[in-house]
């Protein structure tokens, strides 16, 4: 399950040393730790990072699929963490140390900076094979993270991304040896832990407006 651990004015949350699905408990530990970064005070950042060959491979669908009956109420919980992240008042830093999958994949590029491994691991929004559409509000997400032929061949091929891929196309800003993945990140965002508060809360709300508008569309979330 997901840590959350303080490296001076950085917050370290671990996602887990599995697959990272977005278990409904998952997103619910996600989601506290998040409620523990934004509500404390002083300069501040945070890297989300994961311990072992996975960040995250997305949505549980094995949970899904035995809860079929709660699936608006799920997509509803994803769009949620989605929105919170992108919106968070806090520079946020992804360390993408292994595979970043489907609504992991998402999920990264709601935060504010991404650091990928290089020589292994990929970054793959995998929809187009295994044959579920994307939400109008993770379409949303994707287009505004990423330069439209990029979002137009991650979505509609499938393509896998090696880190060095991945930063040639702007999907990670950077792409550095398994080793330096955690520290990258960390450092990244210590340079920015003065930006944190609320106006940097209203600069990302303004800046994604339509998107935040989309993934909480609670009502109709599927489109």
């Amino acid at each position: 399950m997901p840590s959350l651990d303080r490296q001076e004015n950085v917050f370290v949350l671990d996602l887990g040393d599995g697959e990272n699905r977005f278990h409904p408990d998952w997103i619910g530990a996600v989601g506290a730790a998040l409620d523990e970064v934004e509500k404390a005070e002083g300069p501040r950042a945070l890297v989300t990072a994961a311990t072992g060959k996975i960040y995250s491979n997305g949505l549980d669908l094995e949970w899904l699929f035995a809860h079929a009956d709660q699936y608006h109420d799920y997509v509803v919980s994803v769009h949620g963490l989605f929105a919170r992240m992108l919106s968070l008042p806090v520079v946020t830093v992804a360390a993408l140390q292994g595979h970043t999958f489907a609504a992991g994949a998402m999920f990264s590029l709601a935060h504010d900076v991404r650091v990928m491994r290089a020589d292994r691991g990929y970054w793959c929004l995998p929809e187009a094979d295994i044959d579920i559409p994307f939400t109008p509000g993770m379409s949303a997400l994707i287009q505004s993270r990423l330069a439209p032929q990029t979002a137009h061949e991650a979505m509609v091929t499938a393509r896998r991304y090696g880190g060095a891929d991945a930063a040639a196309v702007h999907i990670v800003d950077q792409a550095v040896p398994e080793e330096a993945v955690r520290s990258t990140a960390i450092e990244t965002a210590r340079a920015q832990v003065n930006k944190a508060g609320d106006t940097l809360g209203t600069i990302k709300a303004r800046m994604y407006a339509p998107v935040l508008a989309a993934l909480r569309d609670t009502a109709n979330p599927l489109g």
